[in-house]
């Protein structure tokens, strides 16, 4: 009797140390009306993304109400703010962790060692296949999947039921971009999810392209090795430039001097951009190759900043920029002294640890305290349109960037993929908008902004701290006219990823382009 006594007590004091920061149920609903009223004056919509989608985001905000008032854990509460917050489908906004606030159970982090892609062959159903082999996966199971197997159950549970139940907590702004990203983590054992869509094993039931199916059991490891990498880069006939270390991008050159292209393999726009394609510019203007064609290889591409300063030196064609706007609300101004204070103590404009503007940062200073704060004043919902954050151009201008005095002077053809956005959601609308050069492969994610409010949430009333909570608060505009969030440019052919073509798909897309460029088709 005295043990099974302790054990309730145990229990019960577990219990409520859990849900120690989950506040009351009134705590709650406070909080839920505080980030609708939020929501509501602070968030820029992007109108033609909710079309594409065909979904109403404050609608599916209101109908979690009751989920977050009846979220009586700290565990329940958080994943009800997630999915609360990813109901607005936009890749930026992301819940977070915060000292004091919301705290989740310790979960054993790990990876399997099989990895997934999504074969998009049927752009109305596309699927998942096996992409990737940890190289010992054989230590774990006699029956060792191969490339291209399709995912048909994920612990028992039909795959499109699985990724149904996903993908109202994952954050993203097209579906493209949700099921690439989820294909490439679904074997990772993170706090992504909730704890309820993991084991202590992965069970996964696959089918060859021939055969019947098949069901095996791995364990999530610390780490894994694997066969092919997250990123392939089969160009055959190149070779890599060693002697060009930068981050942004790596160069590849032809080995047959008369291939007249050189190859850029895209990873980001990183704090070294602009270096790098100075460094570029340079480069080829001492090996004699300004006027050679490139091809660039995006697919693989994250965000940054200053992609119409590599532009710039990369075509020969002047071009309209992306723009952007603020929506004007009660944060407004908030927002406008403390980017102002951290320009003043940088005396630059950084975008986290990257320079994010080619002048000394007085052109979104003069943008973000004169027009700004006036429409604020003036009770406008949103600022005037400016180019993008004011990096390359003043508030003032026309918006058209013109080429740099040194710069490629060949044709341009760009690889792009759904894995990536932000940044390179507007790189690929200014090609594809501009007609800067000949687009090939898949759409990029499709998500951008131009700045996001964090805030820490407390309950209502309180100085209690929840969890972080995030909103978009500015249009990208993109050249053509368009909300880029949602929205991203389409690519001149499209190429889809399938299971059959996935090991040689840059081999494929890198021959097309040079046949293109060979045929005079530019």
């Amino acid at each position: 009797m005295k043990k099974l006594i302790l054990t309730i007590f145990v229990l019960s004091t577990l219990c409520v140390a859990h849900a120690q920061n989950a506040g009351t149920k009134e705590d709650r609903e406070a909080l839920f009306n505080y980030i609708i009223e939020k929501t509501k004056i602070r968030e820029a919509w992007s109108p033609i993304k909710n079309e594409k989608l065909g979904f109403d985001p404050m609608k599916e905000m209101l109908a979690l109400k009751d989920e977050v008032i009846n979220a009586d854990t700290d565990e329940k509460l958080f994943y009800a703010l997630q999915r609360l917050s990813a109901a607005r489908r936009d890749r930026h906004l992301s819940v977070r962790q915060v000292e004091g606030g919301l705290k989740l159970p310790e979960i054993d982090e790990g990876t399997a060692p099989v990895r997934f892609d999504v074969d998009f062959s049927d752009r109305n159903d596309p699927f998942l296949f096996v992409g990737d082999l940890g190289m010992k996966i054989n230590e774990h199971t006699s029956k060792v999947p191969r490339i291209g197997d399709r995912l048909l159950k994920i612990n028992g549970e039909d795959v499109q039921s699985y990724l149904k139940r996903a993908i109202i907590y994952i954050r993203h702004s097209t579906y493209e971009n949700f099921i690439k990203n989820m294909a490439l983590n679904l074997t990772k054992k993170n706090d992504d999810l909730p704890p309820s869509f993991f084991k202590d094993k992965i069970t996964l039931t696959l089918k060859p392209k021939k055969g019947k199916a098949y069901t095996i059991t791995l364990p999530y490891l610390n780490e894994v090795a694997w066969t092919h990498g997250i990123f392939i880069r089969n160009y055959k006939d190149y070779e890599e430039v060693s002697s060009f270390v930068y981050e942004s991008f790596k160069i590849y050159r032809p080995t047959n001097p008369d291939n007249k292209t050189l190859l850029l393999w895209w990873y980001g726009f990183r704090e070294d951009l602009p270096e790098a394609i100075d460094a570029l510019v340079d480069w080829a203007e001492s090996n004699n190759v300004l006027d050679h064609d490139l091809i660039i290889d995006a697919i693989d591409s994250r965000g940054g900043s200053q992609g119409a300063y590599a532009l710039a030196r990369l075509s020969p064609q002047p071009f309209k920029t992306t723009g952007g706007n603020l929506k004007l609300s009660d944060i407004t101004y908030d927002f406008v002294t403390n980017y102002t204070r951290r320009y003043l103590e940088a005396q630059v404009p950084m975008d986290h640890e990257s320079r994010e503007t080619e002048d000394d940062g007085t052109w979104v200073i003069e943008w973000l305290n004169g027009p700004v704060l006036k429409g604020l004043a003036a009770g406008q919902e949103y600022s005037n349109n400016t180019p993008f954050k004011c990096a390359h151009l003043p508030f003032y201008s026309d918006w058209i960037m013109k080429p740099a005095d040194k710069h490629f002077t060949g044709n341009m053809i760009v690889f792009f993929g759904p894995k990536g956005g932000s940044h390179l959601t507007q790189f690929a609308a200014m090609i594809n908008d501009n007609d800067l050069g000949y687009t090939m492969g898949m759409p990029d994610g499709g998500y951008s902004n131009t700045w996001e409010w964090r805030e820490v949430l407390t309950f209502p009333g309180t100085d209690k701290p929840v969890t972080t909570f995030m909103w978009d608060i500015g249009h990208t505009i993109r050249p053509n006219g368009q909300i880029a969030e949602g929205n991203p440019s389409m690519v001149d052919e499209y190429i889809p990823v399938t299971r059959d073509n996935y090991l040689d798909y840059k081999k494929i897309l890198l021959e097309k382009a040079l046949n293109r460029l060979q045929s005079g088709n530019k």
